[in-house]
């Protein structure tokens, strides 16, 4: 089996962005380029994945971590230099490969493979990835001679008017035999306008030397996209957002509006989910069947559990159950635990807590550092009272207790098994199971003292 390696290269600082953030940590979809490419890269069973960075280099290492290896480019020198720098890890390596830009986001998994294998059957010791463009101006065009075989690459200011008619260009994607590759390279030149080294000048070495150098078409343009600004960047977004749209509803996903629901490339869905316009779902999150999402809702790694439902809502780094109802205006905020069956209403904040089957919070409370019980009521704006200051402290409300409306619990305390908090109370000491806890001022009626006061005002 064929040995595969890859160099992604992300050492560029990405003037034309025009952005304090460099260029390949740029979100689309939710998620930086460089990380679409090596996630996608990372699917075909690599030996080595090395990043080349530069410019950003400590960001882009935390942004990968453990994905892949790293080598710094100290100096931004071209492509063929940026290259070369992977030279002490791979230059002794028997295999293929694959060097691609991590400004690329929207290649995919299967055009890759499709490449790698197209370069074994053809025994090139050079594969380009093309792409057929209706308006090639701007990109490289890739010339074949008579044989179907790469010719040469011709840049858009250097090519005739035949030339400038192919429509097949470069998209700056390739795949090397891996000893080739670094053989070629300590033949490039840097005698050019800037001075820098290119890796396409491999492609004429190779084919000076005789060896066979072939191209792959990928069947999707889109995939050509390289991100230099900010409009690029909108283009990739909005071509990603579809890809990922349009996959979902293929799989038995009901999205209502696809041009304004916006779904993260990690994000997976169970069958009959229905996601209403305005909606955002991000990260490792995962719907399972028959949940309803939105209209405007925004849900970021969570799991979502069946026949669930969030209208207006926004929730992050929780677990949903099943038959939920959040919303509208609610806001699950990170660790938190919802049982099956729980109402989330409107106006509603929770916070590092749990709720246990069947409990409700209907409207306008905060629940935070909190553990509920089976079967709770929280009434209209109760609030878990968890910071003094300094710390948090954790409240527990047990099975079947009922707080009344506008209820303080002050942390810590605990409210015991089917107790009575009445309305308006303010508890700072645990309340028995069974038992119905009164804290609050007497109310006292002074007959006659409105008039007294409207009064004081005329005088």
């Amino acid at each position: 089996m064929t040995q595969k390696y890859a160099v992604v290269l992300a050492a560029g600082q990405g003037t034309r962005m025009k952005s304090k953030l460099y260029k390949v940590l740029h979100p689309v979809c939710g998620k930086p380029m460089v990380q679409h490419v090596v996630d996608q890269l990372n699917k075909l069973q690599l030996e080595e994945l090395i990043t080349i960075v530069g410019f950003g280099a400590e960001k882009v290492q935390d942004q990968l971590g453990n994905k892949s290896h790293y080598v710094v480019q100290k100096e931004q020198l071209g492509t063929g230099h940026a290259v070369q720098q992977a030279e002490d890890i791979l230059a002794d390596k028997e295999g293929v490969t694959i060097v691609a830009c991590g400004d690329t986001p929207l290649l995919t998994e299967e055009t890759l493979q499709n490449m790698v294998d197209h370069h074994i059957e053809t025994e090139a010791k050079a594969t380009i990835l093309t792409a057929h463009a209706e308006d090639p101006s701007g990109y490289g065009r890739v010339i074949r001679g008579g044989n179907g075989q790469v010719e040469r690459i011709v840049e858009q200011k250097d090519a005739s008017t035949d030339e400038q008619a192919v429509q097949e260009i470069n998209t700056g994607t390739y795949c090397f035999d891996n000893k080739h590759l670094f053989e070629a390279l300590q033949n490039v030149s840097n005698d050019n306008a800037q001075g820098e080294y290119y890796l396409p000048d491999v492609i004429q070495i190779l084919k000076g030397q005789g060896e066979v150098i072939s191209a792959y078409q990928t069947t999707d343009f889109s995939e050509s996209l390289g991100v230099n600004d900010r409009v690029a960047l909108a283009k990739a977004e909005k071509m990603m957002k579809e890809r990922i749209n349009t996959a979902h509803m293929r799989n038995g996903v009901s999205i209502i509006d696809p041009d304004n629901t916006y779904i993260g490339p990690d994000v997976t869905f169970g069958q009959d989910v229905t996601i209403y316009p305005g909606s955002i779902l991000n990260g490792n999150t995962h719907v399972e069947d028959d949940a309803v999402i939105g209209p405007h809702s925004t849900i970021t790694n969570c799991r979502v559990g069946t026949e669930s439902v969030l209208k207006q809502s926004v929730a992050s780094n929780s677990k949903i159950g099943t038959r939920v109802q959040i919303g509208p205006f609610a806001h699950i905020r990170p660790d938190s635990s919802l049982g099956n069956d729980v109402k989330i209403g409107n106006f509603v904040e929770v916070k590092k807590a749990e709720f246990g089957d069947g409990s409700k919070a209907s409207h306008l409370s905060y629940i935070g550092d909190a553990s509920v019980g089976t079967g709770v009521n929280i009434g209209c704006g109760t609030i878990t009272v968890n910071y003094d200051g300094h710390n948090k402290f954790l409240t527990t409300i047990e099975d079947d207790a009922f707080i009344g409306c506008n209820s303080n619990l002050v942390a810590p305390v605990t409210v015991g098994k089917g107790a009575y908090v009445a309305a308006g109370s303010t508890i700072n000491q645990d309340v028995p199971a069974e038992a119905l806890s009164i804290a609050r001022s007497r109310q006292t009626n002074k007959e006659g003292y409105a008039a007294k006061i409207q009064s004081n005002k005329k005088d």
